[in-house]
């Protein structure tokens, strides 16, 4: 019997917004590796049954996004202990045992996003700024803490979710109130825009800019616009700004390489090729 073309793929509900598939579909052909990586637009209801019939279709990964990313960690046999820490998995590898394998790379993807665009980053240099208490605020504060960060101050338009966060991660966290987000721009190194505020089509963030750091490193996960009100903001006041491409191009990797047995190369042909198709 000839071998199986590998195949990956992406879900969630909805999943035709997702870049992903440009990614991954850029690799496969600059790598030159016979395989592909679909969307798919899977049901809660339907995850489990979906999940364990892949691998016999000849999937041998997947990326995990909205709303499955909690669900899919429970359902899975093993995990990272970073999928574990953040609770939630964006990543699944299914090894040839016929187990699932649960991992967690938005941390990865945010670190070396800043350490791409903003390459003289330090974020032991102060304290750091997450507004926005999500699943991808659980990413970057664990990769913060993981860096060594030991002030990291919080605010989530609902405090009792971020004052759920500080409960889990410790007191290296500072929860402060939404009306309140400015007074953790003082002596932040870094500032993170977490939330959706300031995506194509939401309100944009609106905060006391000039309460910034001026050497500050600022990075807005969103990416639909690539330049966010935040990050002009942030830019008028001097900051080095990054956007939030980089992090959903890094992330990406260690599952492709996992996948496909080749580390792939994050550059601006890859940035070209994901937002121009």
């Amino acid at each position: 019997m000839s071998k199986r073309i590998p195949l990956a793929g992406v879900i969630g509900q909805p999943i035709e917004h997702s870049l992903s598939p440009r990614l991954h579909g850029h690799w496969l052909k600059r790598y030159g590796i016979q395989g592909h990586y679909i969307p798919m637009n899977i049901r809660h209801e339907d995850l489990e049954r979906v999940l364990r019939t892949l691998p016999a279709m000849g999937f041998i990964g997947l990326n995990v996004t909205i709303p499955h990313k909690e669900a899919v960690l429970a359902l899975a046999d093993l995990s990272s202990d970073r999928a574990a820490l953040i609770g939630a998995a964006n990543t699944l590898i299914f090894r040839e045992d016929g187990k699932i394998h649960a991992d967690n790379t938005d941390g990865y993807g945010f670190v070396a996003n800043l350490r791409q665009y903003a390459p003289d980053w330090q974020p032991s240099d102060g304290g750091a700024a997450v507004i926005g208490a999500g699943g991808a605020s659980r990413a970057v504060i664990a990769a913060l803490i993981d860096l060594g960060v030991t002030d990291i101050r919080l605010s989530n338009r609902s405090r009792p979710r971020a004052e759920g966060l500080r409960a889990e991660f410790g007191p290296k966290i500072t929860v402060y109130d939404w009306n309140m987000t400015g007074d953790m721009f003082p002596g932040a190194a870094t500032v993170v825009n977490t939330t959706a505020l300031g995506m194509d089509g939401n309100q944009p963030l609106r905060l006391p800019y000039d309460k910034l750091e001026r050497d500050a490193v600022v990075t807005d996960l969103v990416y639909t616009p690539l330049r966010t009100h935040f990050l002009e903001q942030a830019a008028l006041r001097g900051c080095r700004t990054v956007d939030g491409l980089g992090m959903l191009l890094h992330q990406g990797t260690p599952g492709f390489e996992r996948w496909f047995g080749q580390r792939p190369e994050v550059d601006e042909d890859l940035r070209l090729a994901v937002l121009g198709g």
